[in-house]
């Protein structure tokens, strides 16, 4: 009997998506809910598992192909799957067979008097002569040593002068996966509908990374992750979004819907391209509750795991370019949210502190945001309450 291998469906709105890997091979063997194929949408990858046991038939399509939801992909035959599995290991055997049978290709031949192989023109010949010069390569076609070649060589000072030229192709075109093109259009979306600006502040980390050093070892001997500097970010960030609900808002049409859920989507770098899986409700988690769904949906990122599920309905984002060594940037809004928090890297600065100068752990801050909705001044008081709470890290526990 043969059962079709069909694509699921992929989510609300989500109509196609990407043949990103055939898992096994036409003829293969497969045991029942085996991963056979990686579907890619414009937000997630999505796994294919075998709806049975048997022997793969021919595919319907080749990696990089668009397919529809409920299209056939390729079968699998049932009743093949013993005689499949046998004729699988025949084929190992007779192979292994020809190795053992198989002579020994020639040796390429060497060349014993040293002289270069390459073809060079008439001129770069006499000039190679001349200065007994062995030159491996050139940059005319087909690696041909042109007389530049062979008067560079001259000018460097002698044999094998010339570098060869780099192997492979000095260019590639590569198609955008759904990802990569869905990022680009999502990003460009918003800076044509939203009147981007960003401000800017800076943090004294020095009170953060005091409590976390005093307390990181009891935190993770009770709660089995770490304590990192995320979530304090995420609850100075909640404090700030309760004061100014502009910032944790939407434009829809005429309106402007305020959200009292906070929902934080936090930035994570994949192979595939950046994603914002969201911390639901995160106003309700504790710190430790914070970092254990950060550390969650980051492996579900980097495994290509998330589902719609995970990527959908933040009300606003924080974005830490710090891990990759950013000192200043200007995000982009995550639309349809009003503002993006990006936090950077951590670097000892001189600072005056009352009338002395001492060496302080700092990082700038920034808040994109849009400016229909936020003016300016809600803008900066946003930043300078962030500011006040990761600075006294007391006043999140106090709510103050």
């Amino acid at each position: 009997m043969t059962v079709e291998i069909k694509v699921p469906p992929l989510g609300e709105s989500v109509s196609e998506a990407t043949i990103a890997n055939w898992c096994k091979s036409e003829g293969d063997y497969v045991e029942q809910d085996e991963m056979l194929v990686e579907l890619e949408t414009d937000k997630v990858t999505l796994e294919v598992n075998a709806p049975s046991a048997g022997v793969l038939q021919a595919f319907k399509f080749a990696v990089g192909d668009t397919v529809k939801v409920g299209a056939v992909i390729g079968s699998i035959d049932e009743k093949a799957a013993k005689s499949g599995g046998d004729k699988k290991e025949d084929v190992k055997k007779d192979d292994s067979k020809k190795e053992e049978t198989a002579p020994a290709k020639a040796a390429a031949p060497s060349s014993s008097s040293g002289k270069s192989s390459a073809v060079l023109s008439p001129a770069a010949q006499k000039i190679a002569t001349e200065n007994n010069l062995n030159l491996s390569s050139g940059t005319g076609k087909d690696g041909r040593v042109t007389k530049a070649d062979a008067l560079n060589a001259v000018s460097t000072g002698g044999i094998g002068g010339v570098s060869p030229a780099p192997a492979g192709p000095r260019e590639e075109r590569v198609k955008m996966t759904k990802l990569r093109q869905k990022i680009a259009q999502r990003l460009k979306d918003s800076q044509n509908t939203a009147a981007i600006l960003t401000t800017f502040n800076e943090v004294d980390m020095t009170g953060v990374m005091e409590l976390r050093n005093t307390y990181k070892d009891d935190f993770l001997k009770k709660n089995d992750v770490k304590l990192g500097f995320m979530s304090f970010f995420a609850k100075a960030a909640i404090k700030a979004l309760k004061e100014i609900p502009a910032v944790n808002a939407e434009i829809q049409g005429d309106e402007i819907i305020y959200k009292n859920h906070y929902d934080i989507s936090i930035a994570v770098g994949t192979p595939q391209g950046l994603v914002v899986p969201v911390v639901r409700d995160a106003d309700r988690l504790s710190f430790a509750g914070i970092e254990q769904e950060i550390v969650n949906l980051g492996k579900k990122a980097r495994d290509g795991k998330l589902t719609m599920e995970d990527m959908t309905g933040g009300t606003f984002t924080i974005s830490n370019g710090g891990v990759y060594g950013s000192l200043l940037s200007t995000p982009i809004i995550n639309p349809p949210q009003t503002g993006i928090l990006g936090l950077h890297k951590i670097q000892d600065r001189p600072m005056a502190i009352d009338g002395e100068v001492k060496i302080r752990p700092m990082m700038y801050i920034a808040l994109s945001y849009d400016h229909r909705i936020i003016d300016g001044g809600e803008a900066v008081t946003f930043l300078v309450k962030i500011k006040e709470a990761i600075e006294d890290p007391r006043r999140l526990l106090l709510d103050i």
